[in-house]
Formats: C-alpha cells, sequence, structure tokens
C-alpha cells in the first residue's frame, strides 16, 4: 500500500537529540528500574509528582532553547511537502513545546500531537488520531523515529515503521522495524521503493 502520510518523533529523529533520562531520573530520584519517566510520574504521589514535573518542565525549556536539526531534515521534510504527503509530529513531550521547536526553525507540519493529548507511545492512540485528522489509514502511514516506543507504536496501530539509527543503542531495536536508516535523507528513497513496489526491508 502507497504510503500518504508520514508521521515524525520530535526528540531525536526531527532534532538532534538533547535529553539525558538517566540525568533526569537522578533528579528526581529515580533509577532505571523506575522506568520511563512520564510513566514514573504518573505513578508519584501528588506531591512528589508536583516537585518532579516541575524538573522535567525546566528541561523541557532547555531542549527548546538548545534544540538543533538533525542533518537533512529541512530538505527531506520540504522534498516529501512537494510529493504532496501529510506530515504530523508524535511526541512525549507537550504540543506546545513541539510547536516552539518547530516555530524556532521554521519547520510547518499538519498537525502535532502530544502528551496532553491521549496515551502517549507506544500506544498506538496518537498514530490513530493523526490518521483520522489526516483522512489516511495507518496502513498508508510511516512512523520515524528513534527509539523502540516509536516502532512499538506503529506496530501496534498497523503502520509502516521506520527507526533513524542516530545513536549507539539503535540496533537494539533495528531488528523490530520494518526499516531502518543511518540518515534523514534516506527516508526518501524508502518512501519511493515502497510506493513502487521495489522496498527492501532493512
Amino acid at each position: 500500500m502507497k504510503i500518504k502520510a508520514v508521521i515524525f518523533d520530535l526528540d531525536g529523529t526531527i532534532t538532534v537529540p538533547f535529553f539525558d533520562f538517566d540525568m533526569i531520573r537522578t533528579e528526581m530520584g529515580l533509577t532505571r528500574d523506575d522506568g520511563p519517566v512520564w510513566e514514573a510520574l504518573r505513578a508519584m504521589s501528588e506531591n512528589q509528582r508536583i516537585r518532579n514535573e516541575k524538573i522535567l518542565h525546566e528541561y523541557e525549556q532547555l531542549g527548546i532553547e538548545n534544540s538543533a536539526l538533525n542533518p537533512g531534515v529541512e530538505e527531506t521534510i520540504a522534498a516529501l511537502r512537494q510529493l504532496d504527503l501529510k506530515l504530523g509530529i508524535l511526541t512525549r513531550n507537550t504540543a506546545e513545546n513541539a510547536l516552539c521547536v518547530l516555530k524556532k526553525h521554521n519547520l510547518e507540519f499538519d498537525h502535532v500531537l502530544g502528551r496532553e493529548h491521549g496515551p502517549v507511545k507506544p500506544d498506538c492512540f496518537g498514530i490513530i488520531c493523526l490518521c483520522n485528522k489526516f483522512g489516511i489509514p495507518p496502513a498508508n502511514t510511516m512512523m520515524v523515529g528513534d527509539y523502540l516506543f516509536d516502532i512499538d507504536c506503529a506496530k501496534n496501530a498497523g503502520a509502516v515503521s521506520v527507526l533513524l539509527k542516530n545513536h549507539e543503542n539503535a540496533h537494539e531495536f533495528a531488528e523490530k522495524a520494518d526499516f531502518a536508516i543511518d540518515r534523514f535523507e534516506d527516508l526518501l528513497k524508502i518512501i519511493q521503493d515502497h510506493n513502487t513496489g521495489n522496498e527492501a526491508i532493512r
């Protein structure tokens, strides 16, 4: 089935990875065993959550101020626009923060969905919601990200998953993705090949 929409993760995918989640966990008094930061926050008492949400907010503000685009993003997004594809952002950050990052770098997407809108990745909610807004089925949609949550989110929704291998742990997730790319601009060839029936997985 032809790809008619592409949904992107934000941090680590559109932008250069910024967040050191181990550092954030340490400041919050958490360990790796406590799991992902957002899920850990929701399991805290109200007082703990209020304190640690402030810490997370401060880091996310720094993320906006220090954000930088990954190589090839501007050119690839422009090329995807020329192909008349629907483009979305799905992030575990807030939509407001994502919009600030996109505005800073003069990037436009058709829709941006953040954690305030519903269950976060790896839940399929975000992809289903964006697909409904686009009027395009998940089977005609690609989810591009740099982490396992992005891959699982795509699979849970029935969308095509693409892993951007831009960090040392990427090999741990590559075999789970439908496609894995080393450079952002490699996405264009995958879509072209996929839409002409010549795709070569990984």
